[in-house]
């Protein structure tokens, strides 16, 4: 190839690394770049979350998760993620009674839920809920203008939980409720999914555990689902099913279902009569195929600030339940071996969000099978600020990424009976 010189356009960050701008590269130079899984790929420019996996940072909007975390709850960071700024106590009042307004789903949309088998997987059931809302909402399929942005976000936040509570009650044979808005978003989506009968289990503590975790999935960048969201709504598809194909992205077992994987390898230790010690030892060992899940982040290649939060979440909401759990033991014990063991230490294997969640949603009662949905109901605030912020992007195209042709040379068709 002959050798080319080219100049890009430095495209510097608030905070992290800076871009350069290589749209130009194929017509200067007549070559793509070939980045797999887009490991070195920006695709937009975004002012919503910010992420330094060496550092171990998350900030939304700037103001760091720790704050977030303590200070605020999943409805406030709703709208500063979709706004960019928190709101007064009067924007958040009227923001709070119109989502809690739109949590009411009408029967023929409960019929759609109940026309699924039970044993069909609730991720299939929430996508395919999420996918009909716009037959049930017309007047806001096509979002041509910000009252009709406005309307189709405060249905999505209103309603996700809602037919998350009823898919629930659904694969378990149970009733679904009314809705109650006078009880508060987060105490009246743990009466609608884990029933009434319940209702007096879930104290603060635990309410303001099931916020917390809302608040910590909230966002994440440029993430598989949060990337498919955008790349679905950059065709201008609705906001309404732009999420549902984050949905489906984030059902995927390397995405969204690892906080069940967790759950599953600290039973499995358990019923093997293991303890924490040995089965590091089995990780250790490459022959033994023991994995340590939970452990480890593509971003974060420090602590995962979420994770020390969660673990102190678990701690206190397990003691409110009355449920001090052998699994919580075990979890710490493999936390406090592998953060000293410099095995793990040197490849930077540190605990993750998804190491303690598990344990608080199983606590409360929800299966395994639910702690994907949980997580896209957490994530739905961020999906829906990226598609915003994407739509109003002057600078958005639609998304066609190149590819390296690798497959044969042109060819000559032959007939099917010369064919040998």
């Amino acid at each position: 190839m002959d050798e080319t010189t080219l100049e890009f356009e430095r495209v510097p960050a608030v905070d992290g690394n800076d871009g350069v701008a290589i749209s130009s590269m194929l017509s200067s130079s007549g070559v793509v770049t070939y980045d797999p899984g887009f490991m070195n790929t920006a695709a937009c420019r975004s002012e919503i979350t910010y992420i330094d996996g060496e550092a171990g940072i998350l900030r939304y909007r700037g103001y760091p998760i720790e704050q977030l975390a303590a200070r605020s709850n999943y409805l406030e960071v709703s709208y500063l993620l979709a706004k960019g700024e928190l709101p007064t106590a009067e924007q958040y009042a009227a923001f709070e009674e119109r989502v809690l307004r739109h949590t009411q789903v009408r029967e023929e949309f409960r019929a759609l839920i109940r026309a699924f088998p039970r044993t069909a997987h609730p991720m299939a059931i929430v996508s395919s809920a999420i996918s009909a809302l716009p037959g049930f909402y017309p007047e806001v399929f096509e979002v041509t203008d910000a009252e009709s942005e406005e309307l189709a976000s405060v249905l999505l936040l209103a309603k996700m939980p809602t037919i998350v509570a009823y898919v629930l009650n659904h694969v378990n044979g149970e009733e679904m409720l009314e809705v109650d808005p006078s009880r508060g978003f987060i105490e009246d989506f743990l009466r609608l999914a884990l029933g009434a009968s319940r209702e007096e289990e879930f104290g603060p503590e635990v309410v303001a555990a099931m916020d917390k975790l809302l608040v910590l999935h909230a966002d994440h960048e440029q993430n598989c689902s949060t990337a498919t969201v955008r790349s679905v709504g950059s065709a201008d598809t609705n906001l309404f099913l732009s999420v549902a194909a984050g949905i489906n992205a984030l059902s995927g077992p390397k995405h969204g279902g690892a906080n069940e994987a967790v759950l599953t390898m600290l039973e499995q230790i358990r019923d093997e009569d293991d303890d924490a010690g040995s089965f590091v030892a089995k990780v250790k060992d490459k022959s033994s195929g023991a994995r340590l899940m939970g452990f480890g982040h593509r971003v974060y290649k420090n602590y995962d600030p979420r994770a020390a939060i969660v673990k102190e979440a678990t701690d206190s909401a397990l003691q409110a339940l009355g449920k001090r759990d052998d699994l919580l033991d075990l979890a710490m014990g493999l936390e406090e071996i592998a953060l000293s063991d410099d095995y793990f230490v040197q490849r930077k294997l540190y605990p993750n969000v998804d190491f303690y969640t598990g344990l608080i949603y199983r606590a409360m009662g929800f299966p395994t099978s639910m702690f994907t949905p949980l997580f896209a109901l957490g994530r739905m605030p961020g999906w829906i600020a990226q598609w915003r912020e994407m739509m109003h992007d002057p600078a958005t195209k639609i998304a066609r990424p190149r590819q390296v042709y690798t497959g044969p040379a042109e060819r000559d068709f032959v007939a099917i009976d010369d064919r040998r």
